[in-house]
């Protein structure tokens, strides 16, 4: 089950959810290479970063997923939003350039699916960049932000489950060495530990940032699935039944 997108919007708005999206931006710089007018895609809850690294491409498109919730973005202009399922993504094949996926494989029913997924609609040389909860870092079993819930990966269980759904792991990076404390005596010491972290403890780093390519020399077999799944409105009436009365 993905987080509410309440919660992950009340947390970013916060300052401790302002310094995890600095911190993981850091991160992600290392691993993001320029690429000229390409067509961006940020599956899960990507907005932050996305306004950071997607200025230069072509298009840029937020896939939230269906049970998160999926908000207007961006505020101005027309909405580059849409509610989908991790599984069956509205584009056709080889079509994006690079995928950012922040708070989404961690809550994957089926990560290789989502994989497979990714695969199909990334070009030839397309990227993919994913960033999930490190199980050995303190974020992982804290449940008071959103980095708390899903499945935690370790370095070794990422490289093996890319690998599996047909990716080549690239540079990998670490974001995360400050206690998630909503204390701003610790807050104010997150640049020094964020330091200190990545050059002393980075195997404890809260969270995992990983690039991967497309692999192209072996194809992955997709069998055309008919979907069982179904948006249904939020105020639709759900599981009500009829009553009949009877004379007395």
């Amino acid at each position: 089950m993905h987080a509410d997108i309440v919660d992950l919007r009340a947390f970013y708005s916060s300052l401790l959810g302002r310094l995890a999206e600095k911190s993981i931006a850091a991160a992600m710089e290392p691993v993001w290479a320029a690429v000229p007018n390409e067509r961006l895609v940020g599956l899960g809850y990507a907005l932050p970063w996305l306004e950071r690294f997607g200025s230069d491409a072509e298009r840029v498109f937020a896939f939230m997923p269906a049970t998160q919730g999926a908000v207007n973005w961006p505020p101005q202009g027309p909405s580059a939003t849409a509610l989908v399922f991790d599984e069956e993504l509205p584009l056709p094949d080889s079509s994006i350039d690079r995928i950012l996926m922040v708070h989404a494989l961690e809550h994957s029913e089926d990560p290789h699916e989502t994989l497979k997924e990714m695969w199909r609609v990334l070009a030839p040389n397309g990227r993919l960049v994913v960033v999930v909860p490190n199980r050995r870092g303190v974020w992982a079993r804290l449940e008071h932000t959103p980095f708390g819930t899903g499945r935690p990966y370790s370095r070794g269980q990422l490289i093996k489950t890319l690998r599996e759904s047909n990716f080549t792991p690239g540079l990998f990076s670490e974001a995360l060495f400050f206690p998630p404390s909503h204390r701003r005596a610790v807050l104010r010491l997150h640049h020094y530990l964020e330091r200190a972290g990545r050059r002393f403890w980075p195997m404890f780093s809260g969270v995992i940032v990983v690039e991967a390519q497309k692999r192209l020399y072996q194809g992955i077999p997709v069998s055309r699935r008919a979907s069982r799944r179904v948006f249904v409105p939020v105020l639709s009436p759900q599981g009500a039944g009829r009553s009949s009365l009877t004379d007395r």
